[in-house]
């Protein structure tokens, strides 16, 4: 990472007149939450079929009881944005960031400022009623199960209440995937920020973004699926190259 590539990345954001980005996992690690798919990951430790959708249907109970200590695993005494958060936000504030993208489930993008990012995996600080679909905040409904309610129930409708997340077995929202399409085919500068774009569908928005002419930049530790058809390809830490960006392009305005 040079300054000179910093500052051609951000003329390409600042020219353009639409930005997005995808952000994955990469993103939240770096807030002290762990990844899933890594040789450390969640599902080295936990076997992903305990949070597959039949077993949530079959089995509430069980699925409740794991789920609360994945959650303790995932997110311990509490986690906050960190700089590479903050930076996306600060794009979007300066009208420089027109729609972002997350596979994560945190919730941080919104904590950090970000105003309505699309969540095509869904938010885990959020439940959602079986019955009548109502949503509400997870820690009340956690503290609900530890003191021993599993699996909880909704205290309108009394049906089970399920993690606010795209399960093992489950279709990703259909609004939020076609929102996310339709921004990767309108983009003029797409970034693709700490994922490993390998899993689908979301490694096909950036592919979508470059296939329609815009201009990729990737940020990420490691090589990409799409690191040869990116214009810039940072491989750096997201908390350093971020901030950096966005000084870059507001700077430049």
């Amino acid at each position: 990472m040079t300054r000179q590539e910093i500052a051609d990345a951000a003329a390409e954001i600042r020219e353009a007149d639409t930005v997005a980005a995808l952000t994955g996992a990469g993103v939240s690690t770096a807030s002290g939450i762990p990844d899933f798919r890594s040789e450390d990951g969640i599902w080295t430790e936990y076997d992903p079929n305990d949070f597959h959708v039949r077993r949530f249907r079959a089995d509430p109970e069980g699925f409740w009881t794991d789920r609360i200590e994945l959650v303790e695993d995932l997110f311990g005494e509490g986690f906050e944005p960190n700089a590479a958060h903050e930076a996306l936000a600060d794009l979007e504030a300066a009208g420089h960031l027109d729609g972002l993208v997350t596979q994560n489930v945190d919730g941080l993008h919104q904590r950090a400022g970000n105003e309505d990012p699309i969540e095509i995996h869904g938010n885990g600080q959020r439940v959602a009623c079986t019955g009548c679909n109502r949503r509400q905040d997870a820690d009340p409904v956690f503290e609900r199960v530890r003191e021993g309610e599993v699996p909880p129930t909704c205290e309108q409708c009394g049906e089970v209440l399920k993690p606010d997340v795209v399960l093992f077995g489950e279709e990703l929202p259909q609004h939020e995937l076609l929102s996310a399409q339709s921004l990767s085919k309108d983009a003029d500068a797409y970034l693709a920020v700490g994922s490993s774009l390998t899993v689908e569908p979301a490694a096909s928005l950036p592919r979508t973004a470059a296939s329609n002419g815009a201009t990729l930049i990737i940020v990420n530790l490691d090589p990409t699926d799409l690191s040869d058809r990116a214009d810039f390809d940072f491989r750096a830490d997201v908390t350093e190259v971020l901030p950096a960006l966005a000084e870059a392009v507001v700077d430049g305005t």
